[in-house]
């Protein structure tokens, strides 16, 4: 079986969605499993109505017309979802009765997109010739914790999951299932992150045993640098889980930092291709990726980044210092990216800065507490980065050139990434710089 993804801006209108029925149709043979996400815009429109839910003025109308557009541009009957539409105007009256958007109500709400999305899509496949069924992913076995906003799977999932699924989907129809959401064993919506469909899709092909799991997006692949920021970025053939890992958690944006862990698991090969440009071979990756002996494959970026910094004179001689600064972070929730120490100080880039206000107050027992915002991480990875001699050279004077101050270094314990923080305000320089000199040289 092949698990095929198909984010936002892919099933994004009647258009798209036609493409995404073209390209599935000319993998029938391979046993295609579809997992999609929402409809592009309608999650972030549930979401704004939400929070004006809570602010007493529930309207649905926002949704349910963008919704009601790709219906008929789908030619699918308009009153298909109207169980999905009343359901949702329901749950805003319900947000603006208490004046509260939980993390969970939040999780209910912005899961209606992927559960209109894939019966839209079902719809259209069936009516032209490929006979489809639409399934909420909960359906099939997929339950969660009670984690809201950053769900997983309990322990033992996937055994549920495969019976369930080979149960209930028939043979010769394409499964439709839904991306980002899942349910908990109390039966409460969750969520498993912003833009985690990737995650679902690699997730259900470790379940079924896929042979391969394809993200498609609007991009040939991945890139060696955001494309929107470098035009002449191009597409990796190959590259590695570890590389892929690192680019999606240091702000790459074609997977989901979740994605390759449960491919990786599985070594289950996951490939990147382009709902637009089908012919393109994007870009695959695996467990070894090229055999080639590039330096760096790509640069990835985070913005909006804060620096927390404690000095302190106790820090000379005392022994778990830094694990009791580590403590109270992962009390508050705060994740930690880079990390560097002297003798009498110790900063730490993050990027929840309404978490790490709340824990300044504990932090301020073990020193003077500094705080610095608008600052992006900038990594470097390459499987060959940690064999390349000059490589910190060439890094470094292209950044001068360019005239980015570097605030912060750190090589990851991998030595796959060089990760450089510097201000928001020299991203504009630094990518384009760095590119230059990296790949264009």
């Amino acid at each position: 079986m092949l698990v095929m993804k198909f984010g936002g801006s892919s099933v994004a209108d009647g258009k798209q969605i036609e493409k995404v029925f073209e390209i599935v149709k000319g993998r029938l043979a391979r046993k295609p499993v579809v997992v999609s996400s929402a409809h592009k815009g309608i999650t972030n429109a549930l979401i704004a109505c939400g929070k004006a839910a809570a602010a007493g003025k529930p309207d649905a109308s926002p949704v349910i017309n963008r919704q009601k557009e790709v219906l008929v541009q789908c030619g699918c009957k308009d009153y298909m979802l109207n169980a999905h539409f009343r359901e949702i105007e329901d749950l805003l009256r319900g947000i603006a009765l208490v004046r509260e958007y939980s993390a969970r109500s939040n999780d209910y709400l912005s899961g209606f997109g992927e559960r209109m999305s894939c019966r839209v899509i079902a719809d259209f496949f069936t009516r032209h010739g490929i006979r489809a069924e639409a399934y909420d992913i909960n359906e099939l076995g997929f339950i969660t914790d009670d984690k809201f906003g950053q769900a997983r799977p309990i322990k033992g999932w996937e055994a549920g999951f495969k019976a369930e699924f080979d149960k209930r989907v028939p043979k010769n129809t394409v499964p439709i299932i839904t991306g980002f959401i899942g349910k908990t064993p109390a039966g409460d919506w969750t969520t498993v992150g912003r833009n985690g469909s990737d995650f679902t899709a690699t997730l259900v092909a470790s379940a079924i045993d896929a042979e391969e799991c394809e993200i498609w997006t609007d991009t040939d692949g991945v890139m060696t640098a955001d494309p929107s920021v470098i035009p002449q970025a191009r597409s990796i053939p190959f590259m590695s889980f570890a590389e892929a890992s690192e680019l999606a958690y240091y702000g790459g944006r074609v997977l989901h930092p979740s994605t390759l862990l449960p491919a990786v698991t599985h070594n289950i090969p996951v490939r990147v291709l382009n709902t637009n440009r089908p012919d393109h071979p994007g870009t695959v990756i695996t467990q070894d990726g090229s055999a080639d002996e590039r330096p760096v494959t790509s640069i990835a970026y985070k913005e909006s980044q804060c620096v927390v910094t404690i000095e302190s004179e106790r820090m000379l001689g005392q022994p778990g210092f830094l694990a009791k600064v580590f403590d109270v972070m992962g009390r508050h929730g705060v994740d930690i990216d880079m990390v560097t120490t002297s003798e009498i100080s110790v900063s730490m880039t993050c990027a929840e800065l309404d978490k790490l206000n709340a824990a300044v107050k504990e932090l301020e027992q073990f020193g003077r507490v500094t705080i610095t915002t608008d600052r992006t991480i900038v990594c470097i990875v390459g499987k060959n980065v940690k064999y390349q001699r000059g490589i910190g050279a060439r890094i470094f004077a292209a950044l001068r050139d360019a005239e980015v101050n570097v605030e912060m270094i750190s090589q990851g314990a991998n030595k796959i990434n060089l990760s450089l923080l510097i201000a928001d305000d020299d991203i504009k320089a630094a990518i384009p710089a760095l590119h230059r000199a990296l790949f264009e040289s």
